[in-house]
């Protein structure tokens, strides 16, 4: 998506921030379009659409899980443009909103992006200031 890479530890809620999800890291998005960070298939799409999921090919499973507290709106704003058990590519919108709407309702957009069964996969460390479309981290089997 785009946006800014941000520390995980610099997510405003604690739960994200302490890793207790995943490791991996967020971003304060510029647009409304929730890309799949990787190619895979769709595990997860939340049925308030605040959160979705993919597995790759060699079992990581990422998790985009959209703003802060976005649960508490039901759906209400966001779009689903896929859905569970379809086979999605890097890049392919799975869910969007109008940001500025969304920015008016919750305490945060940023968005972790998580590896939820990391302990099976060595993860780089993020890096901030990638250039946009270039990759945030590396995901490899242990």
């Amino acid at each position: 998506m785009a946006g800014a890479v941000v520390a995980l530890a610099d997510v405003p809620d604690p739960v994200f921030a302490s890793g207790a999800v995943g490791e991996g890291f967020a971003i304060d998005p510029t647009e409304g379009s929730f890309r799949s960070p990787v190619d895979g298939q769709l595990i997860l799409v939340a049925k308030t659409l605040h959160a979705f999921a993919v597995r790759t090919d060699a079992g990581a499973e990422i998790l985009v899980h959209i703003g802060v507290d976005t649960v508490k709106l039901k759906g209400a704003g966001f779009t689903a443009h896929c859905a569970k058990g379809q086979r999605v590519q890097q890049g392919d919108v799975i869910i969007s909103c109008d940001l500025e709407q969304m920015a008016d309702l919750v305490p945060s957009m940023i968005t972790p992006v998580l590896v939820t069964n990391g302990a099976d996969f060595a993860i780089s460390t993020p890096e901030a200031g990638a250039p946009e479309g270039s990759a945030i981290i590396t995901v490899r089997k242990k």
